[in-house]
C-alpha cells in the first residue's frame, strides 16, 4: 500500500499530477464496479451540477451521475476504500504537512456521449477543497472508448490520462483546469477531494 502512496505523491511533487496505476486492489475495483452498476440499475445515480449552492444540471458542461459515499450507508465497499482513503490522508499528512482532516467523495458514471468541461474543482466562494483524487474503475479501457481526463497547465501540453481500471489521478483542486472528454462507452470512478476544514 504505502508504495502506492509513494508512486502517488512522488509523481504530483515532479509533475503537478500525481499517477498511480495500481492505487486500488483489484478486488476493491471489482467489487465497487459491481455496486455502480447496482445503483444506476436501482436509479439511485442522479445527475450532477455544478456549483455548491444551488447546483446547476446543464448538461452542456456536464452529463454525469453520480452518488456520494457515506459511512452512513455500512457499505463494505464503501468502507473500505474510504479505509484505504483515510491511510492515505495519513501518509499524506506525515510526508507532506498537507493538514488534510477531510474528505467527500461519490461514485462517477459517465455514460456513453457524457462528458464534463474544462474546470477546476475548488469552489469559489469554499476554499476547503484542497486536493482532487480520482480512482478509475473501467476494464480493458483503450484509446477510442474516449473518456480522457485532459489536465491543463500553464506552458505545458495537454495531459490526457486514460481512465484504466485502478488508476488514480492527483493534483490541487484551484491550481488545475481539466475535463473529461465524450465518453464512448459507460465510464465509471470515485472521484472526490481531500479538504482542510
Amino acid at each position: 500500500m504505502q508504495e502506492r502512496f509513494e508512486e502517488l505523491v512522488e509523481s504530483f511533487i515532479t509533475g503537478k499530477v500525481g499517477i498511480s496505476d495500481l492505487f486500488l486492489t483489484g478486488q476493491l475495483a471489482s467489487l465497487m464496479q459491481q455496486h455502480i452498476h447496482r445503483l444506476h440499475e436501482d436509479g439511485d445515480m442522479v445527475s450532477a451540477g455544478t456549483g455548491n449552492n444551488t447546483p446547476d444540471l446543464d448538461k452542456k458542461v456536464r452529463g454525469d451521475k453520480i452518488h456520494w459515499l457515506d459511512k452512513k450507508n455500512n457499505h463494505t465497499d464503501e468502507l473500505a476504500f474510504m479505509d484505504h482513503i483515510e491511510h492515505f490522508i495519513e501518509y499524506l499528512n506525515k510526508t507532506c504537512y498537507t493538514g488534510i482532516n477531510a474528505y467527500e467523495f461519490h461514485y462517477a458514471l459517465y455514460e456513453e456521449g457524457s462528458f464534463y468541461k474544462r474546470h477546476k474543482d475548488q469552489f469559489r466562494n469554499d476554499s476547503n477543497r484542497k486536493y482532487s483524487l480520482i480512482s478509475y474503475l473501467n476494464d480493458d479501457w483503450i484509446e477510442a472508448d474516449g473518456g480522457q481526463l485532459w489536465i491543463h497547465q500553464a506552458g505545458e501540453p495537454t495531459q490526457k490520462i486514460l481512465p484504466t481500471n485502478r488508476k488514480a489521478v492527483f493534483f490541487q483542486s484551484n491550481e488545475l483546469e481539466h475535463e473529461v472528454t465524450t465518453a464512448m462507452r459507460s465510464r465509471m470512478s470515485v472521484t472526490g477531494w481531500l479538504k482542510r476544514v
